[in-house]
């Protein structure tokens, strides 16, 4: 969409919708992308055989951006699952704590996702971390929020004594314009892409394809990619 920036930026990709728009988002801009995933206990761990599926399919079938495309990492944060008593760890219902947050919220985990994709990208020489957090369509997470980010930006900066930018392209957009946003960027094969073989669903549904992709289309991550999905196509349809 614009002019290539010389940066080397490390991108988490989970596997989802939002991290994988991310990554087009990044590779559209940066002269050198590398990703990082963690496998932490979630429910859903299929996302993790989506994000390799979305790494092979960008390489393949956009060659402007698979020169750009580095080395991709996986960490094994299983301890985080063990510790964390949550919807998304373990096999709960998904409702509401008596705080108001969903149980689907895993305490601190974007912190530490930062924090150790800083790690990695300090011994790459990479000054720049992008994530799909959002505060607009969101579940209520606190550690998805702006201000959380900023903070923490600071913090990884003077802890590394070392400049690190957190960006969060998604962070003002609703789940239609995460949709545009993707066709934007990569056009109609692009969002196809995003639509068959990246993953949301909490439940990890990889049988029961929607329009809008493969989930339940109960849990709170289906319904929020289901009406994006469909505000999306109601606006590029008029």
């Amino acid at each position: 969409m614009g002019e290539i920036v010389e940066r080397k930026t490390l991108v988490l990709l989970s596997g989802g919708q939002d991290s994988a728009t991310c990554l087009a988002w990044a590779l559209d801009r940066y002269s050198h992308v590398e990703t990082i995933g963690f496998h932490y206990g979630q429910r859903h761990a299929v996302e993790l055989d989506c994000r390799k599926v979305v790494l092979d399919r960008l390489k393949a079938e956009f060659p402007d951006w698979a020169p750009r495309m580095g080395k991709d990492y996986m960490l094994d944060l299983a301890l985080l699952g063990q510790i964390s008593d949550t919807a998304l760890t373990q096999e709960r219902e998904i409702d509401f704590q008596e705080c108001g947050l969903p149980t689907t919220f895993v305490p601190g985990r974007n912190l530490l996702f930062f924090t150790f994709a800083a790690t990695v990208a300090y011994r790459r020489g990479i000054s720049a971390l992008v994530g799909g957090m959002c505060e607009t369509d969101y579940s209520g997470y606190p550690d998805c929020r702006d201000n959380t980010l900023k903070a923490l930006q600071v913090a990884i900066s003077l802890g590394l004594d070392a400049p690190m930018i957190v960006e969060t392209p998604l962070m003002w957009l609703d789940k239609a314009q995460t949709w545009r946003l993707a066709k934007e960027l990569g056009g109609a094969a692009l969002v196809e892409l995003i639509r068959t073989d990246t993953h949301t669903c909490y439940l990890g549904d990889r049988a029961t394809q929607n329009p809008w992709g493969y989930g339940c289309g109960r849990c709170p991550a289906c319904n929020l990619r289901q009406k994006g999905y469909e505000t999306y196509t109601v606006t590029e349809a008029a």
